[in-house]
């Protein structure tokens, strides 16, 4: 096929990491990029590409086959609305809204402008975690007593986007409940949680700085959400499966090579999405996913208040 050109709307830090890991790939290209800070567009501009202020300058443009949204989550709907009505694929990170009903939302424009929307849960395409899920669907654990999920970061980020992520369970959490749904095939049906008063950090009201939740699945498991925004050793990801005949840890983002992880998945993602626009079946996440996980996140945020 021939290269897939992306346009991507926000060049902050989930954009610039998103521009790093398709810098090698042969089927996805970025193409263009909306950033509205005029130093981080001078920067980019600076390295050869072509970048605009404003998503409708991009959009008039052209050029572009389809667009990422890196933006912050708050904006995700308005810009979700926007190429849409363009008429371009589009593959947006996640959590896409902030709430399960702007996902809902973003859900019904896409299908009324006949669109695809792919949303970017990248664990989806882990290597590690792909042939866990496997081995899960050809009965090697048996029955799944505990489907554990855990995302423990290095570090808070600043407090300034704290406060507009909508909370550590829609923040983090959406990543481990749509991880959770997707190796398991389970959908949640109940949710208790629970948060430490513990904290390094100085409080940010509505992000508790770790949390925990237990989920009843439909298929009689039980899932855990692991939650929390410091970890000595660096960000880290992992999965437990603890099954009838077998359990196995999957220790699939880690140091020394948690990075190289992360932007292999997001390259495979992108590509992946380039695949869907052209009419290939993939496991993607999708509009509805991403409804069920924000369901779950907001149902343990409701717990905590």
């Amino acid at each position: 096929m021939a290269i897939f050109k992306l346009g991507l709307i926000g060049a902050g830090r989930m954009g610039r990491t998103h521009l790093r890991a398709l810098a090698g790939s042969e089927t996805v290209v970025i193409a263009a990029v909306t950033e509205p800070v005029p130093a981080s567009r001078n920067d980019l501009a600076q390295s050869g590409l072509v970048v605009h202020a404003t998503l409708d300058a991009m959009l008039d443009a052209g050029r572009i086959d389809g667009v990422l949204i890196a933006a912050p989550s708050d904006n995700h709907l308005a810009l979700v609305r926007r190429a849409a009505a363009a008429g371009l694929p589009i593959l947006c990170e996640k959590p896409c809204g902030t709430t399960a009903s702007q996902a809902q939302e973003a859900a019904r424009i896409t299908r009324a402008a006949g669109v695809p929307l792919q949303i970017a849960y990248w664990r989806r395409f882990v290597p590690a975690l792909r042939r866990l899920r496997q081995r899960i669907a050809e009965g090697a654990f048996g029955g799944i007593y505990l489907a554990a999920c855990y995302q423990w970061d290095e570090r808070a980020p600043p407090a300034s986007f704290r406060a507009h992520s909508g909370g550590i369970f829609v923040d983090m959490g959406v990543h481990e409940f749509d991880q959770l749904r997707w190796l398991t095939d389970q959908d949640i049906t109940a949710i208790h949680a629970s948060a430490a008063t513990i904290a390094e950090d100085p409080h940010v009201p509505g992000d508790a700085e770790s949390a925990q939740v237990l989920c009843d699945l439909s298929g009689g498991s039980t899932g855990l959400v692991s939650l929390g925004r410091r970890f000595p050793q660096g960000d880290v990801c992992w999965a437990h499966i603890f099954g009838t005949r077998d359990a196995e840890e999957c220790r699939f983002l880690w140091p020394p090579d948690a990075e190289a992880t992360f932007l292999r998945a997001l390259r495979l993602q992108a590509e992946s999405f380039a695949h869907g626009v052209g009419g290939t079946e993939t496991d993607a996440a999708r509009a509805e996913d991403s409804v069920a996980a924000l369901v779950a996140a907001e149902a343990a945020s409701r717990i905590l208040r």
